[in-house]
């Protein structure tokens, strides 16, 4: 399994990148292909303590970068030396497994569309990150990849919800809720309303498990295993759940250090506040794959550090081997209106 890493790509590259990548060299037993200078990446290889590459991992020079100021839609385009567009055709060509890369989304998007190119019959690609819920986990389908969508784009989110939490979440049946403002059938607007009518007949016809509208705060508490909505909405909701797992671990970090009491309960609840802040870390999930793409696209974090680095590699490699993309290419055909 060989993963191709955008080095250049987020806030923190190259060094976290490569440390990223040299990482889940060593734990994940991948081959890593760093996409970047390759000056600045064999400088931080030196850094980790390698006087020259480690065994298993590549180099392929890319002397451009796509900045977070450079349009999305032409980025790639424009500048085709870039990391981001040398890897996205290496991954189309054939020489890995999957794509890495924290770089900018709109671009990322754009290239992985275009150069990898879109499972034939799928509409649009669509973000799938997974969630922590109350009771487990959850796919939010889209996330920010389409802002602007239309009943059948929410339909065919929901199958690649379903398919990739059956895949890599081993969710059996999947209960698929339509993110809405309320749980009544006849709640939101047109697009809301339209969307409930055609996964209310998937549902009926066994295609996919439709149990209704929902609001943010039941899907939180785990009233389905896939959320599906809008781009817009849907990044609304991520970015407003991140915001509060930020706030809760603050709040409870400044509350056990109020008074010895509060500090003594701190230590005795040590193990239990870990594993709470570890599920609530977007670092631990590593990074969202672009859902629709013909070839495994994994987005990490602008912000990643090279754990977060190290993770979105594991999911890649295992996005590449659960059978998602076998599956909706096999299925397509029912994720089309008016389709048998």
């Amino acid at each position: 399994m060989k993963i191709i890493v955008d080095a250049m790509g987020g806030d923190n590259a190259p060094g976290a990148t490569v440390r990223g990548a040299l990482e889940a060299r060593k734990a994940h037993g991948v081959e890593i292909l760093l996409v970047g200078r390759t000056a600045d990446i064999l400088r931080v290889v030196e850094e980790c303590g390698e006087k020259t590459l480690p065994d298993g991992v590549e180099v392929r020079d890319a002397p451009e970068v796509v900045e977070i100021s450079d349009a999305p839609a032409t980025a790639f385009k424009k500048k085709k030396n870039s990391s981001l567009t040398i890897g996205l055709n290496l991954l189309q060509d054939g020489a890995g497994d999957a794509f890495v890369s924290a770089g900018s989304t709109g671009a990322l998007l754009s290239g992985a569309t275009l150069v990898v190119k879109r499972i034939r019959g799928i509409r649009r690609a669509a973000m799938g990150p997974v969630l922590p819920t109350a009771t487990g986990r959850m796919v939010l389908c889209d996330c920010g990849a389409n802002a602007v969508c239309n009943a059948e784009d929410l339909l065919q989110f929901a199958y690649l919800g379903s398919y990739y939490s059956k895949r890599m979440l081993g969710v059996e049946k999947p209960r698929v809720g339509l993110l809405n403002i309320g749980a009544e059938e006849e709640k939101g607007d047109p697009l809301r309303r339209d969307a409930h009518a055609l996964l209310t007949k998937a549902g009926e016809a066994g295609r996919v498990r439709f149990v209704g509208n929902i609001e943010a705060s039941d899907a939180m508490l785990g009233g389905a295993d896939v959320v599906v909505s809008d781009g817009f909405s849907g990044n609304v909701m991520l970015i407003a759940v991140e915001g509060t797992g930020k706030f809760f671990l603050k709040s409870l970090k400044k509350l056990f250090l109020t008074n010895p009491k509060t500090k003594i309960a701190a230590a005795m609840l040590k193990g239990d506040l870990s594993g709470m802040k570890k599920a609530l870390d977007p670092s631990e999930i590593g990074g969202t794959a672009f859902l629709g793409v013909s070839k495994p696209v994994i987005k990490a974090h602008g912000s990643s550090n090279a754990r977060a680095v190290c993770n979105a590699i594991l999911r890649a490699k295992e996005y590449a081997e659960s059978g998602f993309i076998a599956d909706v290419e096999k299925n397509v055909g029912l994720m089309k209106i008016g389709r048998p």
